[in-house]
């Protein structure tokens, strides 16, 4: 059975996305669903956004190793995972991207976030197998999306904002790609530059110039993915050249530029979240 809304198939993968009506500011979903019965190995490559994954499957269907740590069931993603790869049977699943802002809001401005896979019970306790149940209980993909928004929605209320300085911060990183000027940032928000980097890293988590670096890496992965040569994404990103395109990109991936461009959830991005995917 198709899911409702928009959707698409990747490599035995049916997706489906959300209508636009009602998203939340910072925040995107798409839902998975998986027919085969032999095990799908994931690398997972670092993003600029905090990952939710609700595995919706029966039995814990989806098992993830990294830093010499397993576990199973629905997890946190923070911002730098490092080796982090998943197995997956039959499965669902919903996946849920939130930007640092976002994710400040929704699980509290954890500095372990910005680098650990977590489970959801780690983080809301009593509250992750209730909203696990009520994910699996619901009748369409729709129904989930809205169950979802409802539950990210009031957390997103429930705490205070971070600093408007830290948030204009990361979107103007955003926005630049990850070219910006640390001490452009803090000029422009009237802060000092280490007032600035303190606010961040305690509110997010990573450094302001990490942050960069993590933008620029994810917008040179996904010129990778979509075909570009190695040198072109190099000076296009702001490499100084392709061996500096190749050292972060092993720094963030612990892969060579060739293999994060087959990145399967680089792959299905334009499916899954096409926003995030640049213009070829």
């Amino acid at each position: 059975m198709r899911p409702s809304g928009r959707s698409g198939d990747w490599a035995g993968v049916d997706v489906a996305v959300p209508r636009a009506a009602g998203r939340l500011p910072g925040t995107s979903m798409a839902g998975f669903r998986r027919h085969a019965s032999v095990p799908w190995e994931i690398r997972m490559v670092a993003y600029p956004s905090v990952t939710l994954f609700v595995d919706l499957g029966e039995g814990e269907t989806v098992v993830y190793d990294t830093h010499d740590r397993r576990g199973r069931g629905s997890v946190v993603v923070g911002l730098l995972p490092g080796d982090l790869r998943a197995a997956v049977w039959r499965v669902e699943c919903l996946q849920i991207r939130l930007d640092p802002v976002a994710a400040a809001a929704v699980f509290g401005a954890s500095p372990e976030l910005s680098g650990e896979v977590v489970s959801l019970e780690d983080v809301w306790g009593r509250d992750a197998g209730r909203v696990e149940d009520r994910l699996r209980a619901a009748a369409s993909w729709d129904e989930r999306f809205t169950i979802a928004r409802d539950i990210i929605g009031r957390r997103l209320d429930a705490r205070p904002p971070v600093d408007p300085e830290v948030s204009y911060a990361w979107r103007r990183t955003l926005a630049g790609r990850g070219r910006v000027r640390i001490d452009g940032l803090a000029d422009e928000v009237g802060w000092s530059r280490k007032r600035l980097w303190s606010r961040f890293r305690s509110q997010f988590g990573i450094t302001p110039k990490r942050a960069a670096q993590l933008v620029r890496f994810d917008h040179a992965a996904h010129l990778l993915a979509a075909g570009h040569a190695a040198a072109g994404v190099a000076a296009e990103s702001g490499y100084v050249d392709q061996s500096h395109l190749h050292r972060e990109v092993k720094a963030f991936a612990g892969l060579t530029p060739t293999a994060v461009a087959a990145a399967p959830w680089l792959a299905i991005d334009d499916v899954a979240w096409p926003a995030s995917s640049p213009a070829s």
